[in-house]
């Protein structure tokens, strides 16, 4: 009987062995994608002093490729500002794309959301704020507008969730922005907003909502959320440098203007995928960890992915489950756990879509190292710097008579200027002049530096500038104000007369300033 039925099937061989070899190759295929990594079993490095790095083919990646992939983004003009890849918690890509250089840290826009709603979640551990507390309850001294019974609902959770309810444009977020920052009292104004809806029902987009946890914050610790930030998060990760702006009541932005240097960005990521471990401390609770990285609101029609505590999370569709911090012109934390890998981008405004896709063929191997390749590594190291290089420095041109006139006067604006309320230019003679920045919005005066010789120059202190400066007549000074950089271009250009500066910024209008006696 068994020889029979042996007979019988043997046509079949074949087609068994062809379906086995299929499995088998499927299997692999998933496991490419979604290894079975156990953090509590791997060796974890901890970069609190600086990041280990490995070359790509360490950790199942292939130098080539991702040397190729660079080149593609180069060649396609992709604004992208750097790319800072970490596996296994080790570097093993840092490209810096010209005019950034990592010098400087940068400004990560909407990323800080999700360091605002960190902050909130080490507060709940210290027992200083409590998620299902009435928003109104943590500002006693203050009248609030418009407060009916479903603003008294507001909890902090609605708030980190951003399913508070109050009025805000969805589709419109610098309308919301521009809204709040021209009011005397910014906390005061995106507490006044009238109701749209019952608080916990829908997500909408809410930067307002956002710097009102900043005021909680300061408000349930007695420090600022940039203080706060430092002494419980920023310090134990061995982030020393950073800048936070903060409105007229010296109350941090919450919503965004948080600049930090990419490779301190990945530890925020890294933190997050040690479930808020960091060497023998908890910074963060785990249960905060997974509830701000679990789905927690739908975003609808809104995004492709739904919200969390701060975070964009995948949908349980997606092959690939991650969740990620975003912020606009590509500032990006992603982390993928199944991976073991944060990806940290900043740019001037491009799409993770326009960068991945040129990287995901470098994967080789997740679960194992491959071959060294040390040619690989050095054409990617070259590209690398390629990426970074400079254009030409020229010689620096005579500086007009104008010049030594201005330099170091303050020119004053009336109400007629669009954003500035007063400006002054240092010139000397080297490829550097100084421009000092007094806007309507901020309390502090900018300082940047600006090149004269063809290159751009770094702000060395205060919010992340890049400038650079031309004479377009003996008269008239022409300034490429790149801010972040990249979040915020400006074109001054500047006529001077006597004791008169016209000056255009460029799409925004015209004001007369004059010399300060």
């Amino acid at each position: 009987m068994v020889k029979k039925i042996s007979t019988r099937y043997q046509r079949f061989i074949p087609l068994i062995i062809v379906v086995i070899v299929i499995a088998i190759i499927s299997l692999n295929v998933l496991n490419q994608i979604k290894p079975d990594f156990d953090n509590e079993q791997m060796e974890i490095y901890w970069p609190t002093v600086e990041w280990k790095t490995n070359t790509p083919e360490s950790v199942g990646f292939d130098s080539v490729k991702l040397a190729q992939g660079l080149q593609i983004i180069n060649q396609n003009n992709i604004k992208i500002h750097s790319l800072t890849i970490v596996r296994n918690s080790e570097i093993i890509l840092d490209a810096y794309f010209y005019p950034y250089d990592g010098s400087i840290y940068h400004d990560l826009a909407s990323v800080t959301k999700s360091i605002t709603t960190t902050l909130i979640g080490i507060a709940v551990d210290q027992g200083k704020i409590d998620l299902d507390k009435p928003m109104v309850s943590y500002f006693p001294e203050r009248t609030i507008a418009d407060l009916d019974e479903r603003k008294e609902k507001i909890t902090v959770r609605h708030l980190v969730s951003m399913t508070a309810g109050m009025r805000c444009d969805p589709l419109n977020d610098g309308q919301n922005l521009d809204s709040m920052r021209s009011s005397e009292d910014w906390v005061q104004h995106a507490l006044d907003r009238p109701m749209v809806m019952e608080p916990g029902t829908e997500w909408v987009y809410d930067s307002p909502g956002m710097h009102i946890l900043s005021a909680i914050i300061q408000e349930a610790t007695g420090m600022t959320a940039l203080e706060y930030a430092k002494e419980y998060l920023f310090e134990p990760l061995g982030i020393t440098e950073v800048w936070w702006a903060n409105d007229p009541q010296g109350i941090t932005n919450g919503w965004g203007d948080l600049s930090l240097y990419p490779r301190d960005t990945a530890k925020i990521g890294f933190l997050f995928l040690q479930q808020g471990k960091w060497e023998d401390s908890q910074i963060v609770s785990s249960k905060w960890i997974t509830d701000a990285t679990t789905i927690q609101i739908s975003t609808k029609e809104y995004r492709q992915e739904d919200y969390g505590y701060g975070w964009y999370i995948s949908r349980k569709e997606e092959p690939i489950q991650f969740f990620r911090a975003d912020g606009r012109e590509g500032q990006r934390i992603l982390v993928i756990p199944d991976m073991n890998l944060v990806l940290v981008t900043t740019g001037g405004g491009f799409e993770l879509d326009d960068v991945t896709p040129h990287l995901e063929a470098a994967i080789v191997d997740l679960q194992n190292p491959i071959s060294p390749n040390p040619n690989g590594v050095s054409q990617l190291d070259a590209v690398i710097a390629e990426s970074g290089n400079k254009p030409e420095v020229l010689p620096t041109a005579q500086l007009p008579e104008i010049a030594s006139v201005i330099s170091g006067k303050v020119y004053e604006f009336g109400s007629d200027s669009p954003i500035y309320k007063s400006i002054r230019l240092d010139f000397n003679d080297s490829s550097i002049a100084k421009f000092y920045l007094e806007v309507t919005y901020e309390p502090v005066t900018r300082v940047a530096r600006v090149g004269v010789d063809g290159l751009y120059r770094s702000s060395l202190v205060g919010r992340p500038v890049y400038a650079l400066g031309t004479w377009i007549d003996d008269q008239t000074f022409k300034i490429e104000y790149n801010e972040g950089p990249g979040l915020n271009e400006f074109t001054f250009i500047m006529n001077f007369l006597d004791d008169i500066v016209a000056c255009e910024l460029v799409g925004f209008g015209k004001a007369e300033g004059r010399i300060i006696e």
